[in-house]
């Protein structure tokens, strides 16, 4: 069954995912730099407060900056904004950005 963990026989009724909240919102953003935050929660799947609040994270934290243009913000992000867990924090976000962020196709998003 997809998203149920199983152990010893049994099914877990935890729900989990390996990226959190804030890796889910930088990845959308990254797909798609002047989505509007409305549209970010529905595809990660949080209100559009948590987005909101998620964001500002980022921004405080240097792996985005947000520009106003007419009556909506785009985005820019910084790869080589460091992960702050100290297990990863030799790697760069964009090693992230670009593995779930490539086209098969036509491979890496600018």
């Amino acid at each position: 069954m997809a998203g149920m963990a199983t152990t010893g026989g049994r099914e877990s009724t935890r729900s989990w995912t390996f990226l959190t909240n804030h890796a889910h919102v930088l990845l959308a953003i990254a797909r798609n730099p002047t989505a509007r935050l409305r549209e970010v929660a529905d595809e990660v799947g949080v209100t559009e407060r948590a987005a909101q609040a998620i964001v500002a994270d980022l921004e405080a934290g240097g792996y985005l900056h947000r520009t106003r243009v007419g009556r909506r913000n785009e985005y820019t992000l910084n790869p080589a904004g460091r992960f702050r867990h100290p297990a990863e924090a030799d790697r760069q976000v964009g090693d992230l950005l670009a593995l779930f962020t490539e086209d098969p196709a036509t491979g890496p998003t600018p």
